[in-house]
């Protein structure tokens, strides 16, 4: 238990850096830097990646925190409230094979908006917290889930 407990200092700075490769992401999205796949594929995978990691947050973490913080109860609940409105933005996306290109940057704006907003008030008031929390190796695992960005090709940072 000891050496999950000593890496959860980082659990803060994890989901900070997941933040920032959420933020990236995002960015080849809107100004279509991204590489290798088309627009349709690379959004899909940027959709699905975020609502993973909202998910993991729901329903790993963020019952964890407030176990741990109570008082963070109401902002947990802010932030959920936040992923579903986060959500909706991308069920619309799915559509984004058919949308005219000005919808398109409309609900990317619309979703970039959103995110920002969210991410900001999420590091704001979680990270602190983060790196305080001393749970249980079970709890250690589900937050190391929520605040860690699912691992695949199209979430690594590009070493070309």
């Amino acid at each position: 238990m000891a050496a999950m407990n000593d890496r959860l200092t980082a659990f803060g700075n994890q989901l900070i850096d997941s933040h920032i490769r959420l933020r990236e992401l995002l960015a080849e999205l809107r100004d279509g830097t991204y590489t290798g796949i088309d627009l349709a594929t690379h959004c899909l995978t940027f959709c699905s990646v975020l609502n993973a990691h909202h998910s993991a947050e729901d329903d790993e973490g963020f019952p964890v925190l407030a176990r741990h913080f109570p008082e963070l109860r109401p902002v947990l609940t802010e932030l959920m409230h936040d992923h579903r409105q986060v959500a909706e933005v991308l069920d619309r996306l799915k559509a984004i094979p058919t949308m005219d290109v000005v919808t398109a940057e409309r609900e990317l704006d619309t979703l970039a908006a959103l995110l920002e907003t969210h991410l900001v008030y999420e590091e704001k008031k979680l990270v602190a917290a983060l790196n305080e929390l001393r749970p249980t190796d079970e709890e250690a695992k589900a937050v190391a889930r929520a605040v860690t960005l699912a691992r695949g090709r199209e979430t690594r940072r590009s070493t070309d």
